[in-house]
């Protein structure tokens, strides 16, 4: 800078009734000590890489203001306004975009709700599967029953009713908003068969068959199921990765191994690419269980080391605020939680998680719940559901083929499952859920690019059809009631994600 331009900006400031030292001149102040009314920028007030604007001085100066010193505090909004709306013009999107998380605050609701819920869930599920080549003639259960002639047509309805008949076959019964109607699979047509015995109550199919008498004889039956996508790489080499389950409080958790997850993230354990791929890592998604609660089940307070629910949060904020703070935090509720149980589960609420709430890197958001990370002027970032994975149970107990084949050991067939429905929890008895009149806010309305899970304490990564499928394993030994099961968790496994090839590594840390 020439003197001529030092002597133009100098005057400025002074215009402005401000002083400010030279080497300040090229600089974004952050900071104003005030005296006899005059605001005196000074190079070291600035601390932070971010010229972000230090609102515990902006409180003092207010609180000057208040006690009738007006100019201190006018100065400084008229200094900040424009370089701070220049600076953001330059700022790339941000880092975490949250998509959709509930908010909804409790109120009482009637029969009616579920009735609204229902009809919203089939008017999405209709748009997923109306442009299904397979759906040809598609018509309503009304004007199929009113049909006196056989012919070839399809309909789109929500399973009422599966039952075997005693040939062997299976009879269905499905509604749509005009009536229900009975859906026969045949045990002679065994592809068709094997599929349908997948189906669950509740969840949205559509069917093209025969017509009969009140019936279909069903020829085929296909499910709103996500589309292949292609597979999204960031122009950026950073890296996501997955937890899930920490269990805080319970005898049961991994201290020693969650405390060896910590001097990863923070480069201190590892080999050379160990430490530069922690490095690297720029978003950590905890799909919910942070600690292990109070009151979860029976006898539960002989299987704490922490007892009191306030005191866990503030035990897991200890050891989350160890992580560096460059990277981004997304924190999801469980079951364990303190909570609701009932999905959608709102954000970890203030009142018992404040040490959570005060971390200044975490983004806390639903169960479930959309995100979007890694976002560039170029780039759209990627879209990410997490799920904690609640209703996981009902079906690993009820649909055969996930129970046969390994059940919680395979989360991976759990989350295709559900997608292929579009759907987190259809029946209705999976999960305790809140009824929503305009939507369902457990219909997969968004095609994710990532889709994490917890809750079975498994640890998992594949990509399918496009999409990232992640289980975040856990940070507790198996309990008591887990033995009687004869459920073996997978515990401290992190699955790492490089955002730039979609390549998958699950580092050990037990």
């Amino acid at each position: 800078m020439n003197q001529t331009e030092l002597k133009k900006k100098i005057t400025s400031f002074i215009e402005k009734g401000l002083l400010i030292s030279p080497d300040m001149l090229e600089r974004m102040p952050d900071k104003i000590d005030t005296k006899k009314d005059i605001a005196v920028l000074t190079p070291e007030i600035i601390e932070n890489k971010n010229n972000e604007i230090n609102w515990k001085e902006f409180e003092r100066i207010k609180s000057l203001y208040e006690h009738g010193k007006t100019i201190p505090y006018n100065k400084f909004l008229s200094t900040i306004k424009e370089p701070t709306k220049l600076s953001e013009e330059k700022k790339e999107p941000n880092d975490v975009e949250v998509i959709f998380s509930y908010q909804e605050k409790s109120h009482e609701r009637s029969v009616s709700d579920f009735i609204a819920l229902f009809t919203a869930r089939y008017q999405a599920m209709r748009k997923f599967l109306q442009t299904r080549p397979e759906l040809q003639s598609l018509l309503s259960i009304s004007k199929v029953k009113s049909k006196k002639e056989k012919e070839e047509l399809s309909i789109i309805g929500l399973v009422t009713e599966k039952q075997i008949t005693k040939n062997k076959n299976l009879l269905l019964r499905v509604e749509d908003p005009t009536g229900t109607i009975a859906v026969l699979i045949s045990a002679n047509k065994p592809d068709l068969y094997n599929e349908a015995k997948t189906i669950v109550e509740d969840e949205a199919i559509g069917v093209s068959g025969v017509n009969g008498n009140n019936i279909i004889f069903a020829n085929n039956i296909c499910w709103p199921e996500v589309p292949n996508q292609e597979l999204k790489k960031s122009p950026n080499e950073n890296y996501a990765i997955f937890l899930s389950d920490l269990h805080v409080g319970s005898v049961d958790f991994l201290h020693d191994a969650f405390e060896r997850f910590i001097q990863w993230i923070k480069g201190n354990l590892g080999d050379e690419t160990q430490v530069s791929i922690a490095k690297k890592v720029k978003y950590i998604i905890i799909a919910g269980d942070l600690v292990d609660g109070v009151g979860i089940y029976p006898n539960q307070d002989k299987e704490l080391t922490i007892k009191d629910i306030y005191e866990q949060y503030e035990f897991c904020a200890s050891l989350l605020k160890e992580i560096p703070s460059h990277i981004n935090l997304i924190i999801a509720p469980g079951n364990h939680d303190a909570s609701r149980i009932a999905e959608p589960q709102p954000p970890l609420p203030k009142d018992y998680a404040e040490p959570i709430h005060k971390l200044k890197n975490a983004t806390l958001v639903s169960n479930p719940a959309y995100v979007k990370i890694a976002q560039t002027k170029n780039f759209p970032g990627f879209t990410v559901l997490i799920y904690h994975g609640y209703s996981f149970d009902f079906y690993v107990e009820n649909v055969e083929f996930l129970r046969t084949m390994g059940g919680y050991e395979r989360p991976d067939l759990l989350m295709k499952f559900l997608l292929k429905r579009r759907h987190l929890a259809p029946t209705h008895t999976s999960t305790l859920y809140i009824p929503e009149k305009k939507f369902d806010p457990l219909v997969i309305t968004k095609v994710p690019d990532i889709f994490v899970t917890g809750h079975v304490h498994k640890s998992c990564a594949t990509n399918f059809k496009g999409i990232t499928l992640i289980s975040g394993s856990c940070w507790q030994a198996a309990t008591s009631f887990q033995k009687k099961l004869g459920h073996h968790p997978e515990p401290a496994r992190v699955p790492i994600v490089n955002l730039k090839t979609r390549d998958i590594k699950i580092l050990k840390f037990i």
